[in-house]
């Protein structure tokens, strides 16, 4: 059995991974997921973006996708160029050490963490309120980008 602490953690790569998203980082581990963590894993598209609560059926964001794998207490979201790779444990140690997707070279720092069953991050540049949730509903996921947009995604595929 692999366990998600022994894959070594991933990073964006330089000006981004480009249009093809890299192979899965935690592919073949065996890990179960810790408890309360919502299970997010596969490939997801975003359907539909609101920004204060006004749809915005011609925002950017729709039709993109990312890959959410987990094992454990690891989370990796990798989408719109970037990798993101975490161990939902609140802390800053563990938490998400990369770039912003804006332009793969604005650092971030953000926590993580399951709380209720929602994936919570915690970027340590917006202030100690502000948080960016993933949450199952139904079927999809509601993504709430700490008040900026809301967008809704169904999974279109698994992780591999």
């Amino acid at each position: 059995m692999s366990i998600a602490a022994e894959i070594p953690t991933a990073h964006t790569p330089p000006g981004g991974y480009g249009a093809e998203m890299p192979p899965p980082i935690l592919s073949g581990c065996t890990e179960l997921l810790v408890d309360g963590a919502p299970d997010l894993r596969g490939l997801w598209e975003v359907l539909s973006v609101e920004v204060r609560g006004q749809p915005m059926p011609a925002h950017p964001l729709i039709g993109n996708r990312q890959r959410i794998e987990q094992a454990g207490d690891r989370l990796v979201v990798t989408g719109g160029g970037v990798i993101h790779d975490m161990r939902c444990d609140g802390t800053v140690e563990n938490g998400v050490h990369d770039v912003m997707g804006a332009d793969f070279t604005t650092e971030i720092t953000v926590t993580a963490s399951y709380e209720k069953g929602v994936h919570v991050l915690r970027p340590q540049q917006l202030g100690e309120t502000a948080s960016v949730t993933r949450e199952l509903d139904g079927e999809q996921m509601i993504w709430n980008y700490a008040g900026r947009f809301v967008a809704r995604l169904s999974r279109v595929g698994d992780v591999a």
